[in-house]
């Protein structure tokens, strides 16, 4: 199966793509483990997004692309993936879309997690560290930088909901509750009844 998950900040969506990639034995993606992966190796387009990376502009879609596509194509992910990070854009969401055509497969769902936007601003503020023995609270933790976190996922990634959903793709995941509550309910937007077996893949929900 293959699978992208979206969700804004405080979502949980890190731990749930490590879970449902679990239950489906497929890899889990990250575009951050793809971009790592691909400067500390030095490939070339690893240097490319090095290049710009080191100049502080945006990787080009055709870069980052060009990665994800290298990624999907390796041995572990012919058989499926769950995608965390990426498509960000409908733009990137298109080129998925013909890279995976190319490949002679087809994405099978888009889950998105949904979470109030309160109860994001709650968990991502509520966030402490530990400094000198004291717990403090991070600049990108504070109430107002999450809403504005929030406000440009919204603006850049949330588009890719209505992009997925028009191609049939979309699960809407009520992402409150317990890590397994939640995980159940993205298995069942999956056709999965959680022993390996399949009930079919539901409409959007």
């Amino acid at each position: 199966m293959r699978v992208v998950l979206l969700g804004p900040p405080g979502a949980g969506k890190g731990t749930q793509a490590q879970i449902i990639a679990t239950e489906l034995a497929v890899p889990a993606i990250s575009t951050g483990d793809i971009f790592r992966a691909n400067v500390s190796g030095q490939t070339d387009l690893g240097q490319q997004a090095k290049s710009y990376m080191d100049a502080g502009d945006l990787v080009p879609d055709e870069i980052t692309v060009a990665m994800v596509t290298g990624r999907l194509a390796e041995p572990d992910a012919v058989d499926g993936f769950l995608l965390d990070g990426f498509p960000r854009t409908i733009a990137q969401a298109e080129q998925l879309r013909d890279s995976l055509s190319e490949l002679g497969h087809a994405l099978d769902r888009c889950l998105e997690l949904v979470v109030d936007e309160d109860e994001l601003v709650r968990r991502l503020s509520g966030r402490r560290m530990l400094v000198d023995g004291e717990w403090v609270q991070r600049d990108d933790d504070k109430p107002e930088t999450v809403r504005h976190r929030l406000e440009v996922y919204r603006e850049q990634t949330a588009p890719l909901s209505g992009f997925y959903e028009q191609a049939g793709l979309l699960s809407r995941i009520d992402a409150i509750g317990e890590v397994d509550e939640v995980t159940a309910r993205a298995m069942r937007a999956l056709g999965r009844d959680g022993d390996g077996g399949s009930t079919g893949v539901p409409a959007a929900v």
